[in-house]
């Protein structure tokens, strides 16, 4: 493993790629390299159960879609690239991303239907950070599942409710809905989907 430059000598996304260790999980925030932690236990259901959702209404659907393990999702342009809880491909515009093949990274909004993150410790990234990116990219859906309502007050209310916000990307921003408790969640992508935030939040309290 090649040894990490400091935080003032920050990293290119191709020399980050280069010097990442294989089967690490690294994201890259303004050239800094920052190593994942590994997540909660109920972190990890959360995002499974979710996962296992969105596939088997993508393929009863019959669309080309495909969720990757370790793919990146990187602002065009911007020395950033994030690895999402659950990022949901479109397969054919594949052709169109210049470091697919090499990185399985993307960075067009026509191929990412839907990301999904789980919120953790370091929730700012997931409310503020990413949600400006993946908005300046043009992703068209972002959910955010505070399962343990992290999030700030002016987010989750005071006192604080574990909630669920999906934003949608129209007329280039985001329009976001808060979801909570025993509603239903209501996604662009997939409007047929049938699950509560209830059900979501159970997955992970096995």
């Amino acid at each position: 493993m090649k040894p990490l430059k400091t935080e003032i000598q920050r990293l290119t996304f191709a020399e980050f790629i280069e010097w990442k260790p294989e089967g690490s999980h690294y994201e890259l925030y303004d050239g800094v390299p920052i190593e994942m932690p590994q997540p909660l236990g109920q972190h990890e259901d959360i995002a499974s159960f979710l996962a296992e959702q969105v596939t088997a209404e993508y393929l009863r659907l019959n669309l080309p879609y495909r969720i990757p393990k370790h793919a990146l999702v990187k602002k065009p342009d911007a020395e950033s690239a994030y690895l999402p809880d659950v990022l949901v491909l479109n397969r054919p515009n594949l052709i169109h991303e210049p470091l697919w093949a090499k990185a399985s990274t993307v960075t067009l909004g026509a191929s990412i239907p839907l990301i999904i993150e789980v919120v953790s410790s370091n929730w700012r990234v997931d409310y503020l950070t990413k949600v400006k990116d993946y908005e300046e990219m043009g992703i068209r859906e972002y959910w955010l599942v505070d399962y343990l309502g992290l999030g700030g007050r002016r987010f989750l209310g005071n006192p604080k409710q574990p909630t669920i916000f999906i934003h949608e990307f129209i007329d280039g921003e985001y329009q976001v809905n808060a979801f909570r408790e025993q509603e239903r969640l209501i996604s662009p992508t997939f409007p047929e989907l049938v699950l509560t935030v209830a059900q979501v939040f159970q997955a992970g309290s096995g």
